[in-house]
């Protein structure tokens, strides 16, 4: 991949105030016109236009509808967890990335790449891992990168075992990404951003009706991303995307959607800061976190890089037979192409150097991740005497593969370096060629569902879903010496949903729900054939299900909704093996439990007043393991308590202030008690300041980590990740 250009951001940020104070010079003018006789062509004047957009502002932080077709009821009826963050939320926190989105939505935290997952979006929910458990409009998105928000509508945080929704996965939930799509409405948006670090970002947003094509919608959604990462030496991110989208037939009973999505990255990755380890410790220092600079960065600016290219074609064929029979086809074929090199920081511990950090322990990704799916699904409303049915049922079909190069460094793997004052620059020409191993991964899947809601009057519904799904996978490697190895497994799997819901009032519901999950051995797309491998190829997959009672309320003529859930998730067949016998096998026969209580919060108390917000208590138990180390322990990564707030008040004069916190209590790098590390529990703060200047220009402050707190935010077996530190974004929105 070609490196992207270097964008300053005192450039952008330049070029973004000089187009406003035009926008806001032009602005008499504009409203003299729109006063006036609309110009020819445009069905309505400006102004109705802006006071719609006003109009519907209370919707867009509180969405009702989910993007899945599998969900036929409001939100406040579907019997589960789910969180919803809108793109309102996303453009006034001015998020970056998936992760900054997801600090809105309690229970949910982050993991470091490790070598047998790369860098990227890698997080756990309600304590279980969900790296493969993200998509993109219902369709999994297995590649791994860090995905940026500049086309997203809203993203969906579904908690639970959940298979019937998307197949393997979802032990302790999964998120879904819905993306922009064409409306009948000409509107267009710029934003320009600069701040603190070099940060500078332009995005755009056009959406023009084709003229002369009734139905018809263009919109192009499109982003240059550039910053040094804050409180993080030497770390960068420069990224650009563009994602147009064209659909046909808008607002009739036959409706097309053709997009395309491109993501372009080249980063300065980071893996962190080395735990001090609880065994095999020559160092002399104390276990742990240690006592450094927390801007720490330990990698080689002679060898570390990231480039990853992201493409997306979707098409989206939709048609009602009638009102109560409707049919969804959903086409995609998705790539991501990943080349990287990073330095995982790890302790000599040998000799005289024990306490320097060694950077021979770098992790190689060449590989190359793909997805053709087709999903179709076709929703009937019918009648069985008194009983109402929203019955849908639907077939998936995919193929997914996976291609990753082995490599090699021969000149060596790099030059320890001093742990208070790491030198990336440190005098070294690395020599990375590929070794002539390579893994290849076809994975076919194919499900069979139904989801029915039966409502049995006003007050009681009933939902049940059923999937099959069979996942065959073919793995094979080659060694560096040419030696090949083929492994191939198929499993078949029922996965269901029940739930039963009273609702004491229109605006309210009560539900009692159940729902199972599975994790095949190639879940991750690679299987192994050694014994104590968690890929082994001749392991069932593991199970998994949950139990939740919950309720949910729209207060304030709906616009402010209320959650409130007690759930218990079990594992009941985790594989396990004793560490201490190199030939005992891996089993079924392990248990692990995360129960616990979740409170969620979103939508406006006035109409100047909105809020977003959550907590979660999670009480997480590794009950039975063959290893005695594990027992009785908490699940890594999964802190007991955790919250989150985000509250916006619109002020006299056209000022918008808001403020927003996130608390994450300890969690643990591993489950092993003699040798998983500790990492604290952290508050931080946000706050942001807006000014309206006018209907269509408004001015953005944002401040992150106002506390300049450190911590560490992503936790891998050997490293953490520190958190971002104090940084500031000034941005100028522009809509017409």
């Amino acid at each position: 991949m070609k490196p992207l250009p270097k964008v300053p951001a005192r450039e952008l940020f330049a070029l973004g105030t000089l187009l406003s104070l035009g926008q806001a010079f032009a602005e008499p003018a504009r409203n003299e016109h729109v006063t006036s006789e609309p110009p020819p062509g445009d069905e309505k004047p400006q102004a109705l236009a802006d006071l719609v957009v006003e109009a519907v502002r209370g919707s867009l932080y509180k969405p009702e509808k989910l993007q899945t077709p599998k969900y036929t009821v409001p939100l406040r009826d579907v019997p589960q967890t789910i969180t919803v963050i809108p793109k309102e939320v996303i453009k006034e926190q001015g998020a970056t990335s998936l992760r900054d989105i997801l600090k809105n939505v309690p229970g949910i935290s982050m993991q470091a790449g490790e070598g047998g997952v790369p860098n990227g979006d890698n997080l756990s929910i309600r304590g279980f891992n969900a790296r493969t458990d993200l998509f993109v409009d219902g369709v999994r998105d297995f590649g791994g990168y860090s995905r940026d928000p500049f086309n997203l509508e809203q993203v969906e945080v579904t908690k639970g075992p959940s298979s019937s929704n998307g197949g393997r996965g979802s032990t302790g939930g999964s998120v879904n990404l819905g993306s922009k799509t064409p409306t009948l409405k000409n509107r267009y948006e710029l934003m320009l951003g600069g701040g603190s670090d070099h940060y500078g970002r332009t995005t755009f947003d056009a959406n023009q009706t084709i003229h002369g094509i009734e139905g018809a919608a263009l919109r192009v959604n499109g982003m240059v991303h550039t910053q040094d990462v804050p409180g993080r030496d030497h770390v960068e991110q420069e990224r650009w995307g563009i994602a147009p989208t064209i659909a046909l037939g808008l607002d009739t009973d036959t409706r097309f959607t053709l997009g395309f999505f491109h993501l372009d990255q080249n980063n300065v990755p980071d893996n962190g800061i080395p735990f001090v380890p609880r065994t095999g410790n020559n160092s002399g220092l104390p276990a742990g976190i240690p006592n450094v600079d927390f801007d720490n960065w330990y990698g080689l600016l002679s060898r570390d890089y990231e480039k990853i290219q992201t493409d997306m074609l979707t098409g989206l064929l939709e048609h009602n037979f009638t009102d109560t029979q409707k049919l969804r086809n959903t086409t995609r074929y998705g790539i991501t192409g990943r080349d990287s090199i990073i330095t995982s920081p790890r302790f000599d511990n040998t000799g005289a150097d024990a306490a320097d950090v060694r950077r021979t322990d770098w992790k190689s990704r060449d590989q190359t991740d793909s997805i053709f799916a087709n999903q179709t699904d076709l929703r009937f409303d019918f009648e069985t005497g008194p009983v109402e049915h929203e019955l849908v049922s639907g077939l998936e079909l995919a193929r997914e593969t996976s291609r990753n190069y082995g490599r090699r460094d021969l000149n060596g793997g790099g030059p320890n370096t001093d742990l208070e004052f790491p030198n990336p620059r440190q005098p070294y020409i690395p020599s990375i060629v590929r070794d002539g191993s390579v893994t290849d991964t076809a994975a076919d899947s194919l499900a069979l569902y139904a989801f029915d809601t039966l409502k049995l009057g006003d007050h009681w519904q009933l939902t049940g879903g059923l999937r099959w799904d069979s996942f065959d996978v073919d793995y094979t490697s080659r060694s560096t010496a040419g030696a090949v190895t083929r492994l191939q497994r198929d499993d078949q799997m029922l996965s269901y949903r029940a739930a039963i819901t009273y609702k004491p009032a229109e605006n309210g519901s009560i539900y009692l729900g159940h729902g199972t999950s599975f994790n095949p051995s190639a879940e991750g797309l690679t299987l192994g054939n050694t014994a104590t491998a968690t890929n082994n190829l001749n392991t069932d997959p593991e199970k998994n299900h949950t139990l939740e009672l919950g309720t949910k309320w729209d207060l304030f003529d709906d616009k402010l909704s209320l959650t409130a859930a007690l759930f218990r998730t079990d594992k009941t067949n985790a594989r396990t093996e004793d560490p201490t016998d190199p030939t005992d096998i891996i089993v079924l026969t392990g248990e692990q439990r995360v129960q616990g209580f979740e409170f969620g919060l979103t939508g406006e108390i006035t109409e100047s007043w909105h809020l977003l917000g959550g907590y979660a208590w999670l009480d997480s138990e590794i009950r039975e393991s063959k290893n005695a180390l594990e027992v009785g322990n908490e699940l890594m990564n999964t802190p007991e308590h955790s919250f989150n707030l985000w509250s916006v008040h619109t002020l006299p004069g056209g000022f918008e202030f808001g403020a927003g916190v996130q608390y994450t209590g300890e969690r643990f790098n591993n489950n092993n008690r003699s040798t998983r590390q500790a990492a604290s529990d952290f508050l931080l703060f946000d706050a942001m300041l807006s000014y309206k200047l006018n209907d269509h220009v408004t001015f953005r402050l944002n401040g992150y980590n106002l506390g300049d707190k450190d911590y560490a935010d992503r936790l891998g077996g050997g490293h953490f990740v520190p958190g971002t530190g104090r940084s500031f974004v000034i941005s100028t929105n522009i809509t017409f």
